[in-house]
């Protein structure tokens, strides 16, 4: 029996009801003078030494931070990430280079810690120059600010978000938090525009990584809000080891959770959405035959605004589906549903209540299941609706 409705987004991780840092972890935000208004300068450190991995964009264009934190990561150790808002540090050349790493070694004085040790970010307007003195004076003492909420410092490194993302969960004894940011230019390969991880479980370096790239693969590479790929995608994950050693298999199970929920809230919070777009690609002849097929009908304008327009026009799937000319799929098998009601059965469109879908499209979030009829593979994406919010939104987002 085809049950589309239960197919989309099985998870099992409880997440606290208020978000909480693991042990050995602080962070600090305040307004340094980049933005007229509002928290624009965000710490997060832990007391001791921690593991860490990272990944970070593809795009050809890399933002300073990124080429900076290349370097750093590749030593395995950290101790703080420093993040500015509205300014991205991003086609400034070896002054951008210069300036992130003035930018970390700043966050390392007010730490005491060793600058090869302070990963740095910057999110924003691409092109202009990083205000870094005004970083560096923010800097001085924002030590003394530290702090154990971790909504604190997600407020820092928005942009166009309109709330703060954080969320947390417990493995065992140990604590997995996840702080992001992110609206729009997001379909990156490997992560969102900016995500931290923060974990007091004991964990080596290799597997933190491996565990961290299977997370991003299924969640945060699998989100898409309008197609592009920013300059400054991030993903960092920081273990402390202050709880003590985990079960492996439970702790990659909770991250992949956690990074999957923390994708949802990315994706229902993109720039003018109204909903959560959810796509579930199954019986695809292997899973990276059901990735592209679920990224083409998650990025369909098509799709996106018959989610916001509540209008459950079938020849949409049908288009978006069958422009991925080189995947396999059985056109006579082919299954669809919409948030439960299967609107296409053995490739014909099945009749259906349509007022009672309209009803349905109306709410959040908005799942469409898809069985493409050749084999096993299946993959999930995630997006929102497409509305005119976001035409306003980057139409002046340079001067905002």
């Amino acid at each position: 029996m085809y049950e589309p409705a239960t197919r989309v987004n099985q998870m099992t991780t409880t997440f606290h009801a208020t978000p909480v840092f693991p042990r050995g972890f602080s962070c600090a935000s305040r307004n340094c003078g980049i933005k007229e208004s509002g928290r624009d300068l965000s710490l997060f450190y832990s007391e001791t030494e921690a593991s860490a991995a990272a990944i970070f964009t593809k795009n050809q264009f890399p933002g300073a931070p990124i080429v900076v934190g290349r370097e750093i990561i590749r030593g395995g150790v950290l101790r703080a990430i420093v993040v500015n808002s509205r300014v991205s540090n991003v086609g400034r050349g070896e002054e951008g280079i210069r300036n992130a790493r003035r930018m970390g070694a700043a966050a390392a004085r007010a730490l005491n810690v060793p600058a090869h040790q302070v990963l740095m970010s910057s999110t924003g307007i691409i092109g202009i120059p990083l205000p870094i003195e005004k970083i560096e004076a923010g800097l001085q003492d924002i030590a003394s600010l530290l702090q154990t909420d971790p909504m604190v410092g997600a407020e820092g490194i928005m942009t166009t978000d309109t709330h703060p993302k954080a969320i947390s969960t417990s493995v065992g004894n140990a604590t997995i938090t996840v702080i992001a940011k992110g609206s729009g230019m997001i379909e990156p390969n490997m992560a969102t525009m900016l995500a931290y991880i923060f974990t007091d479980a004991e964990i080596a370096i290799e597997p933190l990584r491996e565990m961290l790239v299977a997370a991003a693969d299924a969640s945060f590479n699998m989100l898409s809000i309008d197609t592009d790929t920013s300059t400054s995608d991030t993903c960092v994950i920081m273990a402390n080891g202050q709880a003590g050693p985990v079960d492996h298999a439970a702790f990659a199970a909770a991250l992949r959770d956690a990074c999957i929920r923390m994708t949802e809230i990315l994706a229902r919070d993109g720039e003018g959405a109204t909903k959560l777009l959810r796509v579930h690609i199954m019986g695809a002849r292997e899973r990276a035959e059901a990735r592209r097929v679920a990224k083409a009908v998650v990025n369909s304008p098509l799709i996106k605004t018959m989610a916001y327009g509540a209008d459950p026009n079938v020849g949409r799937i049908f288009m978006a589906v069958g422009k991925c000319f080189d995947v396999a799929m059985a056109s006579d098998r082919l299954i669809a549903a919409i948030n439960g009601t299967i609107v296409i059965e053995n490739g014909r469109k099945s009749d259906f209540d349509e007022p009672s879908l309209r009803r349905s499209l109306s709410g959040d979030p908005v799942d469409i299941a898809i069985d493409l009829g050749v084999g096993e593979g299946e993959a999930t994406a995630y997006g929102c609706d497409l509305t005119e919010g976001y035409i306003k939104e980057n139409a002046a987002y340079y001067s905002s």
